[in-house]
């Protein structure tokens, strides 16, 4: 088997738990908002990922959501979701360990962590909302460049 050919082997991570660490829903402004407005919500979302080491190639990586909601400036509902998993992943370089922990665990955590914010939405009275896809990809090389870019600025 050739160098390049054994670097493509797939590698199998086990995800050993997948947990809600922390949920949190508020409708501060109810049932006020729910009373006679035509105004379309105003949705900002934030998204966050941690990671740490809980023991030999064991991690944990937490997917964090905030989807708060306004409607003529008042807060209609502020949800935050810490979503968790556990996974086992075989020893590789510190490179591909953090694409792994930082791309494709919450990409694998994503579709629950969606599930639970729009079902606690929904269930809140709130018309149903489906959180767009996330490109974890593109979110770690858009973290790497801004780390590279504040690197060179201190350099300069």
């Amino acid at each position: 088997m050739t160098e390049q050919a054994s670097s493509q082997a797939p590698v199998h991570v086990a995800i050993n738990v997948q947990y809600i660490k922390d949920f949190s829903f508020e409708s501060p402004n109810a049932p006020q908002v729910f009373v006679s407005t035509n105004a379309a919500p105003v949705l900002n979302m934030s998204v966050n990922v941690q990671t740490r080491s809980l023991a030999e190639n064991t991690y944990e990586v937490l997917l964090l959501l905030k989807l708060d909601a306004q409607v003529e400036s008042k807060a209609a509902f502020i949800a935050e979701l810490s979503y968790g998993g556990v996974f086992t992943v075989p020893p590789m370089s510190e490179e591909n360990l953090k694409i792994v922990l930082l791309v494709e665990g919450p990409r694998l955590l994503f579709p629950f962590a969606r599930s639970i914010i729009a079902n606690a939405v929904r269930e809140a009275g709130f018309p149903q909302i489906l959180i767009n896809p996330i490109d974890f990809a593109g979110l770690y090389q858009a973290n790497l460049q801004k780390l590279d870019n504040t690197a060179a600025a201190g350099t300069a």
